[in-house]
């Protein structure tokens, strides 16, 4: 009898090398962690204190599957305001983190054999999803020149054919900070809309963005109640609330029943007392994000402005999130350069490659660092150079 294992699917999913590389420093003194996406400081208190009142209150119990209806109405009074058109709370569900989003949308729309494009380098997540699903995946690549990162949007359309099921694409984008101009909106909306293609949004990093306004450009102002749109979210990044796993989703109001159902056969629903913590974030969190938002943009020009100035350095200009993607001259493997950081400079970066092949020689800082750390890992960066 042959060996139990998974599908092929499956087993064919890439491996973690950002976890592959935070593997190698375990047992190692004195490494600087920026290989992870999340910020160094912890939730705001009132959250925490939020949710501990409704813990010691014992809100322990099972909740409705789209979550809490004082939740779903704090998210689209927030929603509305964010992006200035009306969200109903029929249009919406509550998620256990922005992943589970994304694989919700997923389920409900990828079928065996489905294209989906997906536009990268990307967090890994995105790309794999799909194909957990078995969907057949084409990537359109992100190019760096002129000191940004920049979408072919020609190149984009032509992707997106008439037998494509579904685009995947994340703006704010994670690793290289790339966000969709507001101009491009409409040309892609359009496309969708004329082939019946789904587009999902991996929006969770919408706060953090360095242009003007609020919120980066977003599909939700353009969208009709009815079009083929999926906005995933999630309170981890612009709350620092990583570990809480807390997400959302909006969604054509007639898919709502389906998720619900969904929603029931992957988690049932998300954690009550979790579900009081993201009230708190919504209807009082604004200050929080504003200082995030400035921390980031501070520490973006500190780590950037480093990185330039040290030899053989290309740091395009990120337009948002919270990681300078940078690659150093020579570099083809950056796992194994990775890897060196962390024994040779006890430096711990993310390895471009973990985000597809189009992100292969780049190396990912999370800068969402305090400054003297970040400092820190740049002096170390130098030193490994000059060696």
């Amino acid at each position: 009898m042959s060996a139990p294992l998974a599908r092929p699917e499956v087993l064919n999913l890439r491996a973690s090398q950002i976890r592959e590389v935070a593997n190698a420093a375990l047992g190692r003194d004195g490494v600087l962690p920026f290989w992870f996406g999340e910020s160094d400081q912890p939730t705001p208190a009132f959250i925490r204190e939020a949710a501990a009142q409704a813990l010691i209150a014992g809100t322990t119990f099972y909740t409705h599957n789209l979550g809490r209806e004082d939740l779903r109405g704090a998210l689209a009074d927030y929603l509305g305001v964010l992006h200035g058109t009306p969200i109903g709370t029929e249009r919406l569900a509550i998620t256990n983190s922005g992943v589970n989003a994304l694989m919700l949308a997923a389920q409900a729309v990828v079928s065996p054999g489905d294209r989906v494009v997906v536009v990268a380098p990307v967090w890994p997540n995105v790309a794999e999803i799909p194909r957990i699903m078995s969907g057949q995946v084409t990537t359109v690549p992100l190019v760096a020149g002129q000191g940004r990162w920049r979408l072919d949007l020609d190149r984009l359309m032509d992707a997106l054919t008439p037998d494509t099921r579904a685009l995947f694409l994340n703006s704010p984008n994670n690793p290289t900070g790339w966000t969709l101009p507001a101009q491009d909106r409409a040309a892609i909306l359009e496309r969708c809309r004329a082939y019946g293609i789904w587009l999902v949004a991996d929006d969770v990093y919408e706060r953090l963005s360095f242009g003007p306004g609020t919120s980066a450009p977003s599909f939700l102002p353009l969208a009709e109640p009815q079009d083929r749109l999926i906005s995933t979210n999630s309170f981890s990044k612009a709350w620092r609330m990583t570990g809480w796993r807390l997400g959302w989703m909006v969604m054509p109001a007639a898919l709502t029943p389906a998720m619900g159902v969904l929603l029931e056969y992957n988690t049932s629903c998300a954690p009550d007392f979790i579900q009081t913590a993201a009230v708190a974030a919504l209807r009082d969190g604004e200050p929080h994000v504003a200082a995030l938002r400035a921390e980031l943009t501070a520490a973006k020009d500190q780590v950037l402005a480093g990185l330039r100035a040290l030899p053989g350095i290309e740091a395009p200009e990120p337009d948002g999130g919270m990681y300078a993607f940078f690659r150093i001259a020579g570099c083809t493997d950056s796992v194994d350069l990775a890897k060196r950081l962390i024994a040779e400079a006890g430096l711990g970066l993310a390895p471009g490659g973990a985000f597809g092949a189009e992100g292969e020689g780049w190396l990912r800082w999370c800068f969402a660092a305090r400054p003297e750390k970040n400092a820190e890992g740049l002096r170390r960066l130098a030193a490994y150079l000059a060696r």
